[in-house]
């Protein structure tokens, strides 16, 4: 018999050797162990209760992962050919302070405007030159170019507006119209054979159904896609521009879905694709605070440019508060729903416009809109909402209270001029 001898590092080696096998051998009947488990075992499991719950728990939540992103990636896929980036340049003095040019803020909306800081001055040996002094977005409604946007990224009548499309072709853009009762514009470029959005209906929508943003954030990143849910529905909002400006929107959905400076009149989608809002605002006082303008009520808006080649938009002529109980209670008024006419903040807000058809047929201010052609004026049924259903031309019977009495009066609705 033989007598060998091994060095501490044979046997270190050894050792070694062997937890690596062993481990790989390990994992490789736990494998085989699993599929056993897997394909023997769970007619036996499943027989059971607790098994049953098991089984189906597990499948089910892989199931409805691997759906869901599988969604989500064929809407992007879908809907992101037709979303477009707006750029806005105008000709504005060359302004330099110590640090360089002007810098940009971001405001409420999510596009820019330039600020100077208090040193800058202009240099007087320089002309004006065209800069980019903000950024939106855009989603295509017409295989011949049409547009649909917010307003407020388009409401500089003084400025110039490109399209940038998917595939990085620039084009120049036309205003056609703006909607002075919604914050929604419509533009056009010159080209055919466009990839057009779908369009779904906003009235069925329910808090808590998955919602997909893409839009050009920060007036830099094109096509960003954000994923969230509807966090509610119907909110009235004022958003304002930093700029003293502000805009009155009713009905709004909201979204955690992050809206970034930049998306404005970016799509809103479902997860089969179709536009159910136009990204408009994201709250500055909370996190993942975003609205959007149902694009129910764009579809009208639409089909007027269609046709008439602008927005034709009927007009009432009164500025109004919504009423409901606590305003009314507040106020001792008769009535906790109507729109009460009111003048708005500055003196040139009046509340009936001199000349408009409400003027015509003798609504003054604090008058109260109680019906319209019998439809009673409320939350659900909002002064603007019903108009919108009607056309220039059309003559309507408001039921109101004037001067401590209910009244009927007949108006002939006219076209608000842009």
């Amino acid at each position: 018999m033989s007598n060998k001898t091994y060095s501490k590092k044979s046997i270190v080696f050894v050792i070694i050797v062997s937890l690596f096998w062993g481990s790989l051998a390990g994992a490789f009947f736990g494998v085989i162990g699993g599929a056993f488990g897997m394909g023997f075992l769970s007619p036996y499991i499943s027989k059971t209760s607790w098994g049953q719950q098991l089984l189906e728990q597990t499948t089910s939540n892989i199931t409805i992962s691997v759906e869901e992103e599988s969604q989500t990636i064929e809407v992007v896929e879908k809907a992101a050919p037709s979303v477009v980036s707006i750029v806005i340049t105008k000709e504005l003095d060359n302004f330099y302070n110590a640090t360089g040019p002007f810098d940009m803020f971001d405001d409420f909306f999510g596009f820019s405007f330039p600020f100077g800081q208090p040193q800058a001055q202009p240099r007087q040996d320089e002309p004006k030159i065209k800069q980019k002094i903000g950024g939106g977005t855009g989603f295509i409604i017409s295989e011949d170019g049409m547009i649909l946007t917010n307003k407020h990224v388009v409401s500089d009548e003084a400025a110039e507006y490109t399209v940038i499309l998917n595939d990085g072709s620039e084009y120049e853009a036309q205003v056609l119209g703006r909607d002075f009762s919604n914050d929604i514009a419509v533009i056009k470029i010159e080209t055919n054979d466009l990839p057009v959005v779908e369009l779904g209906d906003s009235d069925n929508l329910k808090i808590g159904q998955t919602v997909i943003a893409i839009g050009n954030a920060l007036a830099e990143y094109s096509n960003t896609v954000t994923k969230g849910v509807i966090s509610g529905i119907n909110r009235d909002i004022t958003a304002g521009d930093g700029q003293g400006r502000s805009e009155a929107i009713q009905e709004a959905i909201q979204t955690d879905a992050a809206i970034n400076p930049g998306n404005s009149g970016g799509p809103l989608l479902n997860l089969q694709g179709e536009v159910i809002a136009i990204n408009t605002a994201m709250s500055q006082g909370g996190q993942l605070v975003g609205f959007a303008i149902p694009i129910n009520s764009a579809k009208r808006v639409i089909e007027s440019v269609k046709e008439h080649g602008r927005i034709v938009t009927p007009w009432l002529g009164v500025r109004y508060v919504q009423l409901n109980e606590k305003i009314a209670k507040d106020n001792n008024l008769d009535y906790d729903y109507g729109a009460l006419i009111v003048r708005g903040e500055a003196r040139t807000d009046l509340a009936v416009v001199p000349g408009s058809p409400a003027d015509k047929a003798g609504l003054i201010e604090n008058d109260i809109i109680l019906e319209i052609n019998g439809q009673k004026i409320d939350d659900d049924h909002m002064l603007g909402k019903e108009l919108a259903k009607y056309s220039p031309g059309d003559e309507i019977e408001l039921k109101i209270f004037h001067k401590g009495e209910e009244k009927e009066v007949k108006v002939t609705l006219e076209e608000r001029k842009q």
